[in-house]
């Protein structure tokens, strides 16, 4: 009996210097929460002085979480002064006040709310930013984030079974150069998007996490590769190491959400090993590219919608395996297009 005790405190005492190691090295659970989830909204690229029309239909549909995905403001600025006038300006919008009050609300920055256009790592305020970004989300100030560089966050919803991991993902905070000529970006063949302190996070984050569904989110798109703006595929050799660490960590129901464009679609690949791999790009609150209807992506899997959207991820708990649909909504509630993920491989 004494045995068992001393190795029960043993064990104790281990699981708790792997935790602590974990946290000083910013890789410990950021938030968790027990609420399951079954609706998630999503949205991008909201202008804060334009109407806002889309919030009373967000609202809705009952969503458990909503979840920015970028150009949240658009701030453009170095004057840190305006960028957090701009921001009180869109929190302090009627519709969005009702949001805050009926659900937890999450989010990851774009280039205008980060404050320079299709910035990167160069900006000279992006440490300030940071800190207004997560001020603007109500990031509480025991969150780890708060004490690493960027913007990254990881959350946890439900309970054992019924487990959503969350993990927003800053891709601009410590982007490498990238360069554009004749109005298209040329490939950055050796750049990198993440930085090395964030891939570790991300590789333990999925490493260390017993999930049942896995959402990795961030600004620009990744699975589309035709067109000529911002996008994964500008950094061929940093998207490639995200689809082989997902190939290789293999957490169960990956996908990717996105936003920047100013359309919505959903796009499907296959990752050798793994499955099935989307990428959920809801983009377009105020304003939207109107009359961008043949944008091509040999990825898409749906409508291309170019009117002002923004998307819903409802999750069915009840099979063995949960089942997810993408719902693409407009103005009135107008269901757009809907897809039902296939995990086949």
């Amino acid at each position: 009996m004494k045995f068992y005790s001393m190795k029960t405190k043993l064990t104790s005492l281990k699981l708790t210097a792997i935790a602590l190691f974990l946290t000083i090295n910013g890789f410990a659970q950021d938030t968790s929460r027990t609420k399951v989830l079954t609706t998630i909204a999503i949205g991008s690229c909201s202008r804060q002085e334009a109407p806002q029309y889309l919030w009373p239909e967000v609202l809705k549909n009952n969503p458990d979480l909503w979840i920015w995905l970028g150009d949240n403001i658009y701030g453009d600025t170095q004057d840190m002064v305006l960028l957090k006038e701009k921001y009180e300006v869109q929190k302090s919008n009627a519709d969005y006040q009702k949001m805050l009050k009926q659900m937890d609300i999450i989010g990851i920055w774009d280039d205008h709310d980060y404050g320079v256009n299709d910035g990167g790592k160069e900006f000279v305020k992006r440490e300030e930013s940071r800190d207004l970004m997560f001020e603007f989300l109500d990031v509480e100030r025991n969150n780890p984030a708060w004490k690493r560089e960027g913007g990254y966050q990881s959350y946890e919803y439900g309970v054992a079974g019924k487990k959503v991991k969350i993990l927003l993902l800053d891709a601009r905070y410590f982007r490498d150069e990238l360069k554009r000529e004749n109005r298209k970006y040329v490939p950055n063949l050796e750049g990198d998007i993440l930085g090395e302190d964030q891939w570790k996070w991300l590789e333990s984050e999925l490493t260390h996490s017993d999930a049942d569904i896995h959402i990795l989110a961030g600004g620009i798109q990744l699975l589309p590769e035709e067109h000529p703006y911002e996008k994964w595929n500008n950094f061929p050799k940093a998207k490639q190491r995200l689809m082989k660490l997902i190939g290789t960590v293999q957490p169960k129901n990956t996908f990717y959400l996105s936003g920047d464009r100013h359309i919505s679609e959903i796009s499907k690949t296959v990752i050798p090993g793994y499955g099935a791999f989307y990428d959920f790009t809801s983009s377009g609150l105020t304003h939207s590219s109107e009359g961008n209807t043949s944008e091509p992506n040999g990825f898409r899997v749906s409508k291309l919608v170019d009117k002002k959207s923004f998307g819903l991820i409802k999750i069915d708990w009840s099979q063995a395996k949960p089942q997810v649909t993408f719902e693409m909504r407009g103005l009135e509630n107008v269901l757009i297009d809907t897809h039902k993920v296939d995990w086949g491989k």
